[in-house]
């Protein structure tokens, strides 16, 4: 994920980058220095690297912090002890069954909303980012047979 956010703020500072050389043309050639106007753009440049290395550096330490937690057994992930609620492991089994959100909706009588909610608090819990994910995560921690 972080090589993501690396590449939309190098998206975005190239954007302005060209939008900088552009009014370069028409605005700042007559008015100001290039050194200026470079140095500007040094510190655009600057800033979004130090943004983008600072958000890097805060989820590899949260993921760091997990990694010890695991490790000092104040997190278990083993033989189906998750902190999944009971309704969060009935919603799994039915995306194991292989239904659609509007079909769980529809079996648990609940709104859409709702099972898109347990859903999504499922794919953070084992840390997953799919359905198929999740029911694979799911059947190695024993969660589901």
């Amino acid at each position: 994920m972080g090589k993501r956010i690396a590449i939309i703020i190098g998206g975005v500072l190239g954007l302005v980058l060209v939008s900088l050389k552009a009014l370069e043309v028409t605005y700042f050639s007559a008015r100001i220095p290039l050194e200026i106007y470079l140095g500007g753009v040094a510190v655009l440049f600057l800033a979004g690297g130090l943004a983008a290395g600072m958000i890097w550096m805060k989820r590899r330490q949260e993921a760091e912090q997990i990694s010890q937690k695991e490790e000092k057994g104040e997190i278990n992930l083993i033989a189906g002890e998750t902190d999944l609620s009971e309704r969060e492991l009935d919603v799994l089994k039915l995306i194991a069954e292989g239904m659609s959100n509007q079909e769980i909706s529809d079996k648990l009588f609940v709104s859409l909303n709702t099972v898109k909610t347990h859903t999504s608090n499922i794919y953070q819990k084992l840390d997953v980012k799919r359905r198929t994910q999740a029911v694979q995560k799911a059947k190695e921690l024993g969660v589901l047979p």
